[in-house]
């Protein structure tokens, strides 16, 4: 068996997420039926990605690996001259729909986990605030907002919220997974349309997470919530009825950052531990 990394971009709207389900039409479920397809396999192979996006929500940067027989990825290329990985790039836009496309396929180094090596995870929501200027070719990647937002505080309230927490009170709690995440950036700015970006960064992200911040952040934006009241609803450690989780539209999965190669074991050994904050 060989192990390949392959940089995928999609857009969610119409899966019901990353990961396979009964019935539904997945990013993960369409990816390895495409690997079956290309690579003749007898069985389905099992990919694992580096987030498992929710329904709706978009990827330009998504990693996953996946591990394949040594000789069906060496016969990929045919009587074709091209590398093993170029073949397998070039076979699999082919075989997948147009709302998916794997940009790069590489042998991945020693040690390499898509997961659990990731140093990294960066996503960006992005709201218009105003609906005048709504560009309707941008309509499932960006939430249109009914009011104006000052940028100023909200950045004042993301702040605040940097650093190593327990988010509990923005995350869905999952038996046995802890909600202990760092928060290494987060902060918005308006691009050339006007549109507001929140640039979201963090070692991990627990489920629904940077949709809650947004949802969060957008009440202090109008105005509605004072700046210090997210940090506040943080330190409850408790969901708070206040706090909307946005639509999942706005939310792309932009890149993902890996160690180097000598310490990508290393990473996924400390990531697979049950974090507490005592830890450090």
């Amino acid at each position: 068996m060989v192990r390949l990394r392959l940089d995928l971009a999609y857009d969610g709207t119409d899966f019901a997420g990353w990961a396979t389900q009964p019935g539904l039409r997945t990013v993960q479920g369409v990816l390895e039926e495409a690997l079956v397809q290309v690579l003749r396999l007898s069985e389905r192979v099992a990919i694992t990605c580096a987030g498992r996006t929710d329904s709706g929500v978009h990827a330009r940067g998504q990693v996953c690996h996946v591990d394949v027989p040594e000789r069906a990825y060496a016969e990929v290329p045919g009587r074709s001259s091209r590398p093993p990985a170029d073949a397998l790039t070039r076979r699999l836009a082919g075989a997948l729909p147009p709302d998916v496309r794997v940009r790069q396929v590489r042998l991945a180094p020693d040690g390499f986990d898509a997961r659990f090596s990731a140093s990294w995870r960066r996503y960006a929501y992005r709201v218009c605030d105003d609906l005048a200027a709504a560009d309707p070719l941008r309509r499932w990647e960006v939430l249109n907002y009914p009011r104006p937002l000052d940028l100023a505080a909200v950045n004042a309230a993301a702040q605040r919220l940097l650093g190593e927490w327990d988010f509990a009170a923005f995350c869905r709690r999952r038996e046995g997974a802890t909600t202990i995440r760092t928060l290494m950036e987060l902060h918005w700015d308006r691009d050339g349309s006007g549109v507001a970006v929140g640039r979201v960064v963090a070692d991990a992200f627990c489920h629904s997470m940077v949709r809650a911040l947004v949802g969060a952040l957008l009440l202090v934006g109008e105005g509605k919530r004072p700046v210090e009241w997210p940090a506040r609803v943080l330190a409850g450690k408790e969901r708070d009825s206040a706090v909307n989780v946005v639509p999942p539209h706005g939310l792309t999965l932009e890149e993902v950052g890996y160690p180097s190669d000598s310490e990508l074991a290393a990473r996924a050994e400390v990531a697979r531990r049950m974090r507490t904050l005592e830890d450090g």
